[in-house]
């Protein structure tokens, strides 16, 4: 799920069979209510892959990072376990997408808004994340928290088949740490000794802040390491155009 540059080329390299949280504990089930994952539809395949994460924003719509677009895809909020039917669950298909002048070279705008196909039942085991505001600034060196199914050790491949969290700190001098690469479109949060982080297969997913949706997994160089925080989209330089684009979809 979350991407991320080798050190030395700096080219962005994808792997959507590995996935974690590092450093989390398993959520008690259906606390993530917004929490979702997206579905690769492989050709060959009985059973859609899950490979990325994603939001519910609103009642028919969800975000996730633009870098997760597949050309055939579906989205499941309501679960806890990939990989067992726990009876919560509800499947959308996907009616329309939207992205923001996403850069694949630098990840700038990485952010990807999504119709669903139908509306979401909103219950006790679904529910939009907020939105934030003006009136709900963002304070630097808060403690965040990140969602995903992702692998839960460097070494281990395996994805986590709960949904696992971790507390993450948001950092204000991210520049330093990614030589520049880092701009105003963008968040850093992680651990400064390392050991807690997003990684692959949690891209798209949630950065909650004091309760509203502040960043989307994007990407960093590997997973966890000290001084190298997580880097998110950061969702408030968004949050006009997101409104816009559901006001004005047809």
């Amino acid at each position: 799920f979350k991407s991320f540059f080798f050190l030395i080329s700096l080219n962005p390299i994808f792997d959507v069979t590995a996935s974690r949280i590092i450093g989390g504990i398993i959520v008690q089930p259906y606390t993530c209510k917004y929490q979702g994952a997206l579905l690769a539809i492989v050709p060959g395949l009985s059973e859609p892959k899950p490979y990325c994460g994603c939001t519910l924003i609103a009642q028919q719509w969800a975000v996730s990072a633009a870098h997760c677009w597949r050309p055939a895809m579906m989205l499941v909020f309501g679960e806890h376990n990939l990989f067992i039917d726990e009876g919560y669950e509800q499947y959308f298909n996907v009616s329309g997408i939207y992205v923001h002048n996403f850069n694949y070279r630098t990840y700038n705008n990485d952010i990807m808004l999504i119709k669903l196909s139908k509306p979401a039942t909103i219950n006790a085991y679904v529910e939009p994340a907020r939105l934030p505001g003006p009136t709900n600034p963002l304070e630097y060196m808060d403690t965040c928290t990140v969602s995903g199914w992702g692998v839960t050790s460097l070494y281990n491949p395996t994805p986590s088949d709960e949904l696992r969290a971790v507390d993450v700190h948001l950092y204000t001098d991210c520049q330093y740490y990614y030589w520049g690469r880092v701009n105003s479109n963008m968040l850093c949060a992680g651990y400064r000794y390392g050991g807690k982080d997003a990684c692959k297969g949690d891209s798209g997913g949630p950065l909650m802040c004091n309760g509203y949706l502040e960043g989307i997994v994007s990407w960093g160089i590997s997973c966890a390491n000290p001084y190298f925080p997580g880097v998110y989209t950061k969702i408030r330089n968004y949050v006009n155009w997101i409104y816009w684009v559901m006001a004005n979809d047809s």
